[in-house]
């Protein structure tokens, strides 16, 4: 049995290098400008996804509801996976304020997190109801369906009244308590992603 010696492994090294350089230099060359298949979205295929909304509430879209129309839609959507009140059980807990005073959740990692002492901006949530639930039929909700819901859970966790309209032009308005709780990313400069 023979043993590698320093040059003999400095030898195969080179001669991987070259290999795998080689190989590469080759996948760029075979490449054709076109795949010949697919085609450029249109406009419409675009807008049926781009559905954001951001914290400021940009992608809101028309419509609107209370928390008193909400809690039907809970009840039937909602109530099975995160229990009657909110309280979670089997998934998340969706209420809840305290602790109220301070924001502790870095040095006690065991508080849960809701809507209520975590969620920074009210939009958001609407953003996240759209696109994710019911968990079982994601986006199948209508927009009212979604503003109604939004002001239900925003109700339970007395964020809103019972009764106060929640849309596009008061739901970027509401205050959550946890809004000056987190740092904004305000980096500048290099590539914008889009």
């Amino acid at each position: 049995m023979r043993v590698a010696t320093p040059r003999s492994a400095g030898v195969w090294t080179a001669v991987a290098v070259v290999i795998v350089a080689s190989a590469a230099i080759a996948a760029q060359q075979d490449q054709p400008e076109r795949f010949g298949f697919g085609r450029p979205a249109t406009e419409a295929e675009i807008a049926a996804w781009d559905i954001d909304v951001t914290p400021d509430g940009t992608g809101l879209p028309p419509g609107g509801g209370t928390a008193v129309e909400g809690r039907s839609i809970y009840v039937e959507k909602c109530e099975i996976c995160h229990g009657a009140h909110g309280e979670g059980r089997p998934f998340s807990q969706l209420v809840g304020r305290e602790p109220r005073q301070g924001f502790p959740f870095g040095n006690q990692p065991s508080l849960v997190r809701t809507i209520g002492n975590y969620w920074p901006f009210a939009p958001t949530l609407y953003d996240y109801t759209f696109r994710t639930m019911p968990f079982d039929e994601p986006g199948t909700l209508e927009p009212d369906e979604v503003y109604a819901l939004t002001a239900f859970l925003l109700y339970l966790n007395d964020i809103v009244a019972e009764d106060d309209v929640i849309d596009a032009n008061t739901l970027p308005r509401v205050q959550m308590p946890a809004r000056d709780k987190f740092v904004g990313d305000n980096r500048r400069g290099g590539r914008e992603l889009r």
